[in-house]
């Protein structure tokens, strides 16, 4: 931060694509209360929760940046998949996949919140977003990660099936913690 400014951040994104379904999906984790549900119009304060407590950390900011009407067209799409990931009954992540190209399904979000990384659940919660995305039947199935999200996050694609297909310099523009706080408190 200069002058109280953040600073703009230089990233590497990684595209990454999956041919075929995995022949096995990682087991739903033993010992533990979780729950994965598909939204049905998903509230923009919600949807924006997700988004902020999921993605802080990484500088997840395009969709915080967006105006409700422009979240709207997007999220409320009749072919939106959105589904939450609940861990002891509380909210815990969320992926949302968009199946509207002809013969692509993009896993657009996957994440989790903090408290419930490092518990065993991530493979299992990617692997339930790569079945559900393959359900759509498209005949390929892709998404992306930069050098910003989390360190297991490419490994953790990849060896699920995902392969690395190509990669762009980008530029992140940090949101500063009052237009964070605007957007995921606006009325």
């Amino acid at each position: 931060m200069e002058n109280g400014v953040l600073q703009d951040i230089e990233v590497t994104v990684t595209f990454l694509e999956m041919h075929a379904p995995p022949a096995v999906s990682p087991p739903v984790p033993y010992n533990r209360q979780v729950a994965l549900l598909k939204t049905r119009d998903i509230p923009l304060h919600f949807y924006r929760y997700l988004m902020d407590r999921v993605g802080r950390k990484w500088h997840w900011v395009n969709v915080l940046r967006l105006n409700d009407d422009e979240l709207s067209a997007g999220i409320h799409r009749e072919d939106r998949d959105i589904r939450v990931l609940y861990l002891d009954g509380a909210p815990a992540g969320f992926f949302d996949i968009k199946p509207h190209l002809p013969e692509e399904v993009e896993l657009a979000y996957f994440g989790m919140m903090e408290h419930a990384t490092g518990q065993g659940l991530g493979r299992w919660f990617l692997g339930s977003a790569i079945a559900a995305a393959w359900a759509y039947g498209p005949k390929r199935v892709t998404v992306q990660t930069c050098t910003l999200d989390h360190p297991a996050a490419l490994p953790l694609y990849q060896k699920l099936g995902f392969r690395p297909v190509a990669q762009k310099k980008e530029v992140v523009h940090p949101l500063p913690f009052a237009e964070r706080s605007a957007s995921v408190m606006r009325p």
